[in-house]
C-alpha cells in the first residue's frame, strides 16, 4: 500500500540514489556541483557578453592619398601623404612605414576620406584629424588637425563615414549626422550651406 510518498524519493523531492549523479557522472564530492555551477553560469555570462569583452577585429581604409590600419588591441596605425597632419602622428611628415595614431586607443572603427581620418571609440565618441576646411573634423574649428580631436557633443555613436570635406556618423538611436562641406546638400539638412 502506498501512502501518497514516492518510493527512493527523499522529503527534499531529490532521488536518494541520483543524490550525487549528475548526466550520468556519479560522485562523492558535493564541492564538484557548486564548482559545476559556478562553471555554467560564467560560461553563461561570457556568451552574453563576448562582443563587449572580444578584441576589435583588425580593419583597413583608406583615405585619398593615405592608409589608415585598426589592430586588434583598439591602437590605429597610417602611413603615406600627410601634408595636413590626416596621419595623426603629430607632424606633417609623409611617412612609408606605418606610425600609431598618438593618444588614441580603445578604437573600434575608422574611415578615411580624401585627407581627413576619423576613428570611432568603444565609449560611442568620434575623433578626426587631419584636413579641415570646412569643419569635417567637428571641432568646432576649421583649423587642421595632426593629432585626434573629439568631435564636438556627439556620443551613441555606432558607425562613422567620410566624404569628400564631410563626415557622417549613425548614433545607436538610429539618427543619422553630418557635418563639414554642404555645397551639394551632402549633410542632408535641406540646405547648401
Amino acid at each position: 500500500a502506498r501512502t501518497g510518498r514516492i518510493n527512493n524519493i527523499n522529503k527534499k523531492g531529490v532521488d536518494k540514489n541520483m543524490k550525487n549523479k549528475l548526466f550520468g557522472i556519479t560522485t562523492k564530492r558535493p564541492w564538484f556541483f557548486t564548482h559545476l555551477v559556478c562553471f555554467i553560469m560564467l560560461c553563461v555570462i561570457l556568451a552574453v557578453h563576448a562582443t563587449s569583452w572580444a578584441s576589435v577585429t583588425p580593419q583597413i581604409a583608406g583615405g585619398g592619398y593615405h592608409t589608415i590600419g585598426l589592430k586588434s588591441d583598439g591602437t590605429v596605425w597610417t602611413c603615406g601623404l600627410n601634408d595636413y597632419g590626416q596621419l595623426g602622428d603629430g607632424t606633417t611628415t609623409n611617412r612609408s612605414t606605418p606610425v600609431q595614431v598618438s593618444g588614441l586607443s580603445g578604437v573600434t572603427a575608422i574611415a578615411g576620406r580624401e585627407i581627413h581620418t576619423i576613428a570611432l571609440r568603444s565609449d560611442g565618441t568620434v575623433w578626426a584629424w587631419g584636413w579641415n576646411e570646412f569643419g569635417q573634423l567637428g571641432d568646432g574649428t576649421t583649423a587642421n588637425r595632426s593629432t585626434p580631436v573629439q568631435v564636438s557633443g556627439l556620443s551613441g555613436v555606432t558607425a562613422i563615414a567620410g566624404g569628400h570635406g564631410h563626415t557622417i556618423a549613425l548614433k545607436s538611436d538610429g539618427t543619422v549626422w553630418a557635418w563639414g562641406w554642404n555645397k551639394f546638400g551632402q549633410l542632408g539638412d535641406g540646405t547648401t550651406t
